[in-house]
């Protein structure tokens, strides 16, 4: 809980649509795509955008952009502007680089020397600077301070080899990647098809799902293909009508077009260097009902739970949490210890999320604001408390504190994840190194600065033994089913952890 009062960002969320079929569609192109970004809201408030195409030799791109949140930033006069589209792509935003203000709202549409494309990313550049010289020296000028705009820059540039009046946009994409590895899931709209592309460590999700008819979401089986979606998340499929199909690997070029899905190339990574995957998907950022990497975000989170209550076990009554992305943890924590579990707050859902207020003084008036206390759950008793971070340490002081006047005789901390210590520059929000209260002296007694009787953090082994026990049994399951032996090398962004980041920081 304490991410989202802390000013941890959730990245950004990418959503694409192809009719399948024939064209005009009647499938409500404009409609879906707005859907999917509903289901991708938590990873972004900001802004949004969608741009949809007639898919022809000469598109129409038709576009609109909002500040605020999906529902504000597409009234229905906007979606009656793009229903015409045979397939679209769009973003939802939460800024690491870049004003909030909505010329850096996605997607970007520029024009090529072969026609016009659309692009959506969502990850951090950690090269950023180095290219924006190398892009304003080809004599491009550029309108904002998005990397994403820098990225559709790049794509404009003719690479080397390619034939002047035949676009070869594997190699294209394949030039972008070779200057720069990490970090980014981009969807690339041209004419009839979207390019969909992870970077060679796969820092950031991407998804395919097949759209079906409605009476046919929940059989097996063949059925009827009314089109294709890519996402930065599973979790958007199931309101939309779509089943998910796979993810899109790390360096993999995808393209969809109205025949289906196929694999153009994977860009593979320096040798001997891992995928790194960014943890945090898993303790926070992603949807509990999101699928990464074969297994449910809701399952990891209950296993670092039970990872917690093995490292950290404690001596009191009821287990509980702060609503509520950590109730997965403190779910697995009370089944492994054997410990009841009940609810000690209640969250007020009409309370606007506090880490847009200021200053501290209004981020605790806001946290004291949200919940509502359970009295009778917990009075006279021994309470753990899980949550899924202590990143300021702003937040969780005036939970216990009122815990404590309602009745709790004590109130211990376990968090579902280690310490962060480090700011990450590969596409999350993570406040200063200065800030964060595992770099501060008062992190020596972190339980006597917050209140508490006692603290302890699962450890990072723990948290990546936790995500990849998983990730063996989902590996295992496809190579029975495939009847083959592979193994896909496995790998974990810890970087805001152990200060190891997967690539060398450029500035």
């Amino acid at each position: 809980m304490e991410f989202e009062e802390s000013g941890i960002g959730e990245e950004c969320g990418v959503f694409g649509c192809v009719a399948a079929g024939v064209w005009p569609t009647e499938l409500d192109v404009a409609q879906v795509l707005t859907l999917g970004l509903v289901a991708l809201q938590h990873r972004g408030q900001e802004s949004a955008g969608i741009v949809t195409s007639n898919g022809s030799s000469l598109p129409t791109y038709t576009s609109h952009k909002g500040m605020g949140l999906v529902s504000a930033a597409f009234p229905p006069e906007a979606l009656l502007k793009l229903r015409y589209g045979n397939l679209g792509i769009c973003h939802t935003r939460y800024s690491t680089t870049g004003f909030s203000e909505l010329q850096n709202c996605q997607p970007f549409v520029v024009d090529t020397l072969h026609g016009r494309i659309a692009v959506a990313h969502n990850g951090e550049l950690i090269n950023a600077r180095a290219l924006r010289k190398k892009v304003m020296r080809h004599g491009v000028g550029l309108s904002t301070s998005s990397d994403s705009e820098l990225i559709t820059q790049l794509l404009a540039l003719t690479p080397p080899m390619e034939e002047l009046d035949t676009p070869d946009w594997v190699a294209r994409i394949k030039n972008l990647m070779s200057e720069t590895p990490t970090s980014y899931s981009l969807l690339i709209m041209f004419k009839d098809v979207i390019y969909a592309v992870r970077d060679p460590y796969g820092n950031r999700p991407l998804c395919i799902g097949k759209l079906v008819p409605v009476s046919r979401l929940h059989s097996s089986g063949e059925e009827d293909t009314e089109g294709w979606v890519v996402s930065s998340e599973s979790c958007s499929f199931q309101s939309i009508g779509a089943k998910y199909y796979r993810e899109v690997l790390p360096g993999e070029i995808v393209q969809l077009s109205r025949h289906g899905v196929k694999s153009l190339s994977v860009v593979p990574r320096p040798e001997g260097d891992l995928p790194a995957f960014c943890i945090f998907e898993y303790v926070y950022f992603a949807r509990p009902d999101s699928i990464f990497e074969g297994q449910m975000v809701y399952t990891v989170r209950q296993r670092c739970g039970r990872q917690l209550a093995i490292e950290a076990p404690t001596d009191v009554d009821v287990v509980s949490t702060v609503p509520e992305s950590a109730t997965p943890a403190a779910l697995g924590y009370a089944q492994q210890s054997g410990l009841p579990y009940t609810e000690v707050l209640c969250k007020n859902r009409y309370v606007g999320r506090t880490f847009i207020q200021p200053n501290t003084r209004l981020r605790q008036l806001g946290v004291a604001k949200k919940f509502g206390v359970l009295t009778d759950n917990f009075a006279g008793k021994r309470v753990v408390l899980i949550d899924d971070s202590i990143v300021r340490g702003n937040t969780i002081s005036p939970i216990i504190k009122l815990l404590r006047e309602s009745g709790a005789t004590e109130v211990h901390i376990r968090v579902a994840s280690p310490p962060i210590k480090f700011p990450c520059y590969m596409g999350i929000n993570i406040p200063t190194k200065e800030e964060l209260i595992a770099n501060k002296t008062e992190f020596k007694n972190i339980a006597s600065y917050i209140g508490a009787d006692s603290v302890e953090y699962l450890t990072v082994e723990g948290l990546i033994s936790a995500v990849q026990e998983g990730i063996a049994s989902f590996q295992e399951k496809e190579n029975i089913s495939r009847g083959n032996n592979s193994h896909r090398r496995v790998g974990h962004c810890t970087a805001c952890l152990t200060g190891k980041y997967p690539v060398e920081l450029e500035w």
